[in-house]
């Protein structure tokens, strides 16, 4: 089985450098799913090839084929292979939601999204599930459920935090940012900004740093702050630009047109406004479009054309009431209640306001804030205790350890001590042994000497009676010379 996990594993490492490879190539990425062999190659083709399309309609069609193929090898026996095909599946649905989303069809973006949710949570697949959660999230912000946004922001953001995804917790500073804009709370929006802008340049993510440069260069803008707004807008138009970021940049020629209403300057507003309208329209932002069909019709009732401000704004209710973004709603009611006035509609004028009111109040009221304020605090306090956990765990490993040392040099002392006691053992055993030994030899010695003694006595005895039982040499001398004269 490990060999298995290590050679699937191996061939999906050498598969995603080849198709990184080819990325750039369209057309070699559509040859080698075409000479793709493997499932597992097929379905990460048809991710890289979903990533440099840019028709929704061709997005789709390659999702579904991905998500087909994954389906195809459910249930699988070899547990690699399975989580491999359910993240796959999961992936696709996701990816199917975020279609329905751009295309402002939030029922169906939002279903996709929980079905993504679901197999990511059965897998514990802890980086797809915050995608999941921080995308949910967005859908409820954008029908005005604050409440609900929030929950899932900060349920993103904590797990993006818990598993180090340093993209995925800009991303959530940034949605959670995006909340407190709403509510006109700026220090605090400007503060999750920046917080998430400093991320994103930490990692090089253009796409993410361009979003935020415009989220602050808005902000800038709506407090008179020019010279900050456009330098913050131009830097974002040029990264957009240099990626070829379409949505960023209509977003960004809607923002110039901003500046330029601001100065006065409304020829050239509308020169931008119309150009966004125009790429919204080819990419199909119906939110973008809403946009900006209420602020050329501003336009064009500053001028004096009620007629044609009243033919755009009606397109951009419609459209905003079908999207149901409250924040759109609003904006296309203020509108037409200026329209309707301007008309001496008065009725139809107090409905708008009516609407407009009703909106913002759904957006920014009380009842939203507090659940901004009690899950920053929640999520604060958690964080905290997180970090109290954390610092816990540590000093407790470094007592730990501290006590293995003292234990270990216990060990060792009473290691060392036991090899000296029985080092010692030893060489008193060896002493006692050569105090015996020399008590033996000394024994021997004694004996010896003893024995040596009676010898000696007894020779020393019969030398005296040998020499008392013969005559002296004197006394044979003299026994001689009276031989000699007899």
């Amino acid at each position: 089985m490990h060999q298995v996990k290590k050679y699937l594993s191996l061939v999906i490492v050498v598969v995603l450098f080849q198709l990184k490879g080819l990325c750039q190539n369209i057309d070699s990425l559509k040859i080698a799913l075409k000479n793709a062999k493997h499932d597992s190659s097929k379905c990460l083709t048809l991710k890289l090839l979903y990533k440099t399309e840019n028709d929704n309609n061709l997005k789709m069609e390659l999702v579904k084929q991905r998500l087909k193929i994954a389906e195809s090898n459910l249930p699988n026996k070899n547990q690699i292979l399975s989580i491999f095909f359910l993240k796959q599946k999961a992936a696709s649905l996701n990816n199917i939601g975020a279609i329905y989303y751009s295309q402002s069809d939030l029922s169906m973006a939002i279903e996709f999204f929980k079905k993504s949710l679901k197999i990511r949570e059965e897998i514990g697949d802890k980086s797809g599930i915050a995608s999941s959660l921080g995308n949910i999230g967005i859908i409820y912000n954008d029908q005005g459920d604050i409440t609900n946004a929030l929950e899932y922001y900060y349920k993103s953001l904590k797990l993006h935090e818990e598993i180090g995804d340093k993209s995925g917790i800009a991303s959530s500073l940034t949605n959670i940012g995006g909340v407190y804009e709403n509510q006109g709370n700026i220090n605090k929006a400007l503060d999750y900004y920046y917080k998430g802008l400093k991320i994103y340049k930490q990692i090089q993510d253009k796409t993410g740093i361009s979003s935020l440069l415009s989220n602050i260069g808005f902000i800038c803008n709506k407090h008179g702050d020019i010279p900050k707004a456009l330098e913050y807008f131009s830097n974002s138009l040029k990264i957009q630009e240099e990626i070829g970021d379409d949505l960023g940049i209509a977003n960004s020629l809607n923002n110039f047109g901003d500046i330029y209403s601001y100065k006065g300057d409304i020829p050239k507003a509308l020169e931008y406004y119309k150009k966004s309208l125009k790429i919204r329209e080819e990419i199909e932002d119906k939110t973008g479009i809403v946009e900006s069909l209420n602020k050329i019709s501003d336009i064009a009732l500053k001028k004096g054309k009620v007629s044609e401000a009243f033919v755009l704004s009606i397109r951009g209710i419609q459209l905003a009431k079908e999207l149901g973004f409250p924040e759109n709603i609003k904006n296309s009611a203020t509108t037409l209640k200026k329209i309707y006035q301007k008309q001496n509609k008065y009725k139809e004028a107090f409905e708008m306001y009516e609407l407009e009111i009703k909106m913002r109040d759904s957006i920014n009221n009380q009842e939203t804030q507090k659940a901004a304020i009690k899950k920053q605090m929640q999520y604060t306090y958690e964080k905290k205790e997180l970090e109290t956990k954390a610092e816990q765990d540590k000093k407790d490993a470094i007592a730990k350890a501290e006590l293995k040392q003292k234990e270990n040099e216990r060990n060792y002392f009473i290691g060392g001590f036991g090899l000296v006691l029985v080092l010692a053992l030893f060489i008193l055993r060896g002493y006692k042994q050569k105090q015996k030994a020399n008590a033996i030899i000394l024994e021997q010695k004694k004996f010896v000497d003893e024995k040596q003694k009676e010898i000696l006595d007894s020779i020393h005895y019969a030398k005296r009676i040998q020499t008392a039982l013969l005559p002296s040499e004197k006394y044979i001398e003299k026994s001689l010379k009276q031989m000699r004269k007899s």
